[in-house]
């Protein structure tokens, strides 16, 4: 199996992995929205079936729910779970603080309070979504369909004001319509470029009559996992100050991988 997966499929599993040995039975958990988030449902669905896992799962989408329930995932909603232990999830974009862009995949109203409402937030990617400053990856704001023409131009005004290097903004299509999210908004993906100060934009972007919520989690992620193609994981603990490494060695033999030891 390993052979047929690619690289960047290959260190997001790896992630995923090493991530999903943080959940343990009798806990609540957040579970993301995206690609690298789908290899860990799959690893908790693995370990529910073949080592008793008990725990139950809060999803950020309708997608993640899904596939949470064929794995074999007891799903709750947040207002039944009230608090979560830990929620696992993706990110578009991570800097040095761990801040984030998140939203890639229209899932961040609910990702952002699923995330918020945890013990602790951990993000698992892959090297490649690490950078120096946030704002390469378009920034997604959620927008409520009436007058999102209007709410669009304002943000573009807003942007010229602020630390930030393109001021344009796309709505996000799904085909010939206009994407719709989970809670029936819309999503304005933002060219930013480059953004000076992610904080003091989160909180202008908010304040603009129209915008539900934008993709920038700032001060949220704990801990950050990141996978290698080779299998290498890097763990970062913001709170704890703390990196450590392990590496995970693919075989051939129908396993996908094993842990090496240290």
């Amino acid at each position: 199996m390993s052979s047929d997966l690619s690289p960047i499929d290959r260190a997001k599993f790896v992630a995923a992995k090493r991530a999903a040995s943080y959940v343990h039975s009798g806990m609540k958990v957040g579970l993301g929205t995206g690609s690298t988030a789908a290899w860990l449902v799959r690893c908790l669905g693995e370990m529910v079936r073949d080592e008793g896992l008990r725990i139950q799962g809060v999803p950020t989408s309708t997608r993640t729910a899904q596939l949470a329930r064929d794995v074999g995932i007891e799903v709750i909603s947040l207002d039944e779970a009230k608090w979560l232990d830990l929620t696992i999830d993706g990110a578009d974009e991570y800097d040095v603080d761990l801040n984030l862009i998140k939203g890639g995949g229209g899932a961040l109203l609910q990702e952002k309070i699923v995330a918020t409402a945890s013990d602790q937030m951990m993000v698992i990617a892959d090297i490649s979504k690490q950078v120096g400053m946030l704002g390469a990856f378009p920034l997604p704001i959620e927008v409520i369909p009436f007058g999102w023409q209007t709410t669009k131009t304002l943000v573009e005004e807003t942007l010229i004001s602020l630390d930030v290097l393109g001021t344009s903004s796309t709505l996000r299509m799904n085909g010939d319509t206009p994407f719709v999210t989970d809670e029936g908004n819309h999503i304005l993906d933002l060219h930013l470029n480059r953004i000076g100060n992610a904080r003091q934009l989160s909180l202008v972007l908010n304040q603009i009559p129209g915008v539900v919520e934008n993709g920038l989690f700032i001060d949220i992620c704990d801990v950050l996992v990141i996978g290698s193609a080779d299998g290498k994981v890097e763990v970062r603990d913001i709170n704890k100050g703390s990196t450590e490494e392990i590496q995970f060695d693919f075989l051939d033999d129908g396993n996908i991988f094993i842990e090496a030891a240290d």
